[in-house]
C-alpha cells in the first residue's frame, strides 16, 4: 500500500534522507543551516546577495557564530551547498523561511520578504514538502499569509504539504549556547505537521518545545523580545531619574541582585539595537489594533527607549560645556562601539549610529572606532554614513578629540589608554567603573 505525504516525509526526516532548504542565509539561516547539516540532512541555503555565494564558494564565512573551519567540514562531506537559483526548492523536502521582516518608516510591519519568499516556494511547489517561518513576525503570519500563498498553487496543507513556525532564537556573540543547544519552540498546521515539526528540529537541536498553534509560537517570540524591551526601557528611565537625584543606577541594580528571588538584572545602555528587540514588539502593537486593543506598555517600552540617544548626547552636551567650556558644535568625539552589543560586528539597528547622526546634526563632528567594524556598510536609516571607516585607538587620536563616547563595551577596547588620554569620556556602559578605572573626567550617561 502506498504511504501518504505524511508518512513519506516522516519516513526522510527519520533516516536523514530528507534534504533541507534554508532561505536567508544571515544571522539566522547560517548557523540554523550548519545545525542541520551536522546532524545528518543534506542542506542547500538560498539567498539573493551574490556576495554571499562568493564567500561561501571559498569555504569563507561571514557570521561570527559560523567559523570557517566548521563551514568548510560541512561542504567537504557535501551536507551543505548554496545557490541563488530558487528552482532548487523542488528537491528540497523541507523549506524554512529566514529572511528579514524589517518594519516600514511608518513603524508597520514589512513582510514583502516573506512573501516574496513565499511565492518563490509556491512556483516550485510539491507533495510531501514541509514549509517553515522562522522569521519573527504577528500572530497570524504562517496561517494567514505562507499558508494562503502557498495554497494558491491548488495544493492544500495537511494533506498535500505541511507548514509551521519556529522562532529563531539566535544571540550573536553569546559564547554560552548555540543553535543546536538552545530549546527550540515549534508548532504546526495541524497534528501531522506538528508531528513533522518535531521529528525534523528534534533532530537538530538538543531540546523542542512544541505548542498547540503557528500563532501561539509567533506569540512566544513576540513575548521573549517584549520582556526585554519593556525591563530595558524601566532601567533606561530609571537611569535618568535616580541621575537627577545624584544616585548611580549601575550601582542600584548591582545591589538589587543580590536579592536571589523575585529580581531579574537588566542594564541601561544608549539605545536599543539588534534585528528583534527595537523591531518585534512593534509587530504586536500593529496588530492589536485589528482588535481595537492598545498596546500602551509595549509603546511606552518604545518611546524610552528610542528617547536615550538624544538623552545621551544631552549628557555629552552638557559636559562639554561645563567641564570644557565647549560648544558641541564646535566639537570633535570619537563613538567607541558601532555594533549594537559587544564583541559582535552586527550593527542592525545600531544606536551608535543615531548617536552619531545627532551629533552631527547638532553641528559636532564624529567618527567611530570599532575593532569588529572596520567600516559602516550601507544602511537604509544612515546613507549618509556609508563608507567611513575605524578610527585606530592610539593615545595620539584619542588626544585630539573632545570628547570619548561609549556606545558599545567591547572586551578588546583598550579602557586603559581611553582613560589616560581622552580630556573627556561619556560611558553608557558603565564598563570604567567595573574596570576600576573610575575617575573625574569619566560622565555616566
Amino acid at each position: 500500500m502506498a504511504l501518504s505525504t505524511f508518512d513519506t516525509l516522516l519516513q526522510k526526516i527519520d533516516t536523514r534522507a530528507a534534504r533541507a532548504g534554508i532561505i536567508g542565509l544571515g544571522y539566522v539561516g547560517l548557523p540554523l543551516a550548519m545545525a542541520v547539516a551536522r546532524s545528518g540532512f543534506a542542506v542547500t541555503g538560498f539567498d539573493i546577495d551574490p556576495s554571499k555565494m562568493v564567500a561561501l564558494d571559498a569555504r569563507r564565512s561571514y557570521i561570527d557564530a559560523v567559523s570557517d573551519a566548521a563551514l568548510a567540514t560541512e561542504i567537504k562531506a557535501g551536507r551543505f551547498e548554496a545557490t541563488t537559483d530558487f528552482a532548487g526548492l523542488a528537491a528540497c523536502d523541507v523549506i524554512i523561511i529566514c529572511v528579514p521582516t524589517p518594519l516600514t518608516k511608518h513603524r508597520d510591519p514589512d513582510l514583502s520578504f516573506v512573501e516574496a519568499t513565499s511565492r518563490s516556494i509556491a512556483a516550485h511547489l510539491r507533495p510531501g514538502q514541509l514549509v517553515v517561518l522562522e522569521s519573527t513576525t504577528y500572530p497570524g503570519t504562517t496561517d494567514d499569509i505562507v499558508k494562503v500563498i502557498l495554497e494558491g498553487t491548488g495544493l492544500k496543507s495537511g494533506s498535500d504539504f505541511f507548514v509551521g513556525f519556529s522562532p529563531e532564537r539566535e544571540d550573536p556573540g553569546n559564547q554560552n549556547y548555540h543553535t543546536a543547544t538552545i530549546p527550540k519552540v515549534v508548532a504546526g498546521d495541524g497534528t501531522e505537521a506538528l508531528f513533522l515539526m518535531k521529528a525534523f528540529y528534534g533532530a537538530a537541536v538538543s531540546t523542542v518545545v512544541p505548542v498547540s498553534s503557528n500563532a501561539t509560537a509567533e506569540a512566544v517570540k513576540l513575548t521573549e523580545n517584549i520582556f526585554r524591551s519593556v525591563n530595558i526601557a524601566l532601567v533606561n528611565e530609571l537611569k535618568t531619574v535616580y541621575a537627577a537625584m545624584g544616585i548611580d543606577v549601575w550601582e542600584v541594580i548591582d545591589a538589587a541582585k543580590t536579592k536571589p528571588f523575585g529580581y531579574m538584572p537588566f542594564y541601561p545602555g544608549p539605545g536599543l539595537g539588534g534585528h528583534c528587540i527595537p523591531i518585534d514588539p512593534f509587530y504586536l502593537t500593529w496588530k492589536s489594533r485589528e482588535y481595537e486593543l492598545p498596546t500602551r506598555f509595549i509603546e511606552l517600552a518604545g518611546e524610552i527607549n528610542s528617547a536615550m540617544p538624544r538623552y545621551v548626547v544631552g549628557k555629552l552636551a552638557e559636559a562639554l560645556d561645563i567641564r570644557a567650556g565647549k560648544a558641541l558644535s564646535r566639537s570633535k568625539v570619537l563613538v567607541i562601539g558601532l555594533a549594537y552589543k559587544k564583541n559582535v560586528a552586527d550593527i542592525r539597528e545600531s544606536p551608535s549610529l543615531r548617536l552619531i547622526e545627532i551629533i552631527e546634526e547638532r553641528g559636532g563632528r564624529a567618527d567611530y572606532h570599532d575593532p569588529f567594524v572596520t567600516e559602516i556598510p550601507p544602511t537604509r536609516e544612515y546613507q549618509a554614513l556609508k563608507g567611513r571607516q575605524s578610527v585606530a585607538l592610539t593615545p595620539e587620536a584619542v588626544a585630539g578629540y573632545d570628547a570619548v563616547l561609549v556606545a558599545t563595551d567591547h572586551d578588546s577596547v583598550d579602557y586603559a589608554t581611553l582613560a589616560k588620554s581622552a580630556a573627556l569620556i561619556i560611558d553608557t556602559r558603565n564598563v570604567f567603573n567595573r574596570l576600576g578605572l573610575s575617575a573625574g573626567h569619566i560622565i555616566k550617561a
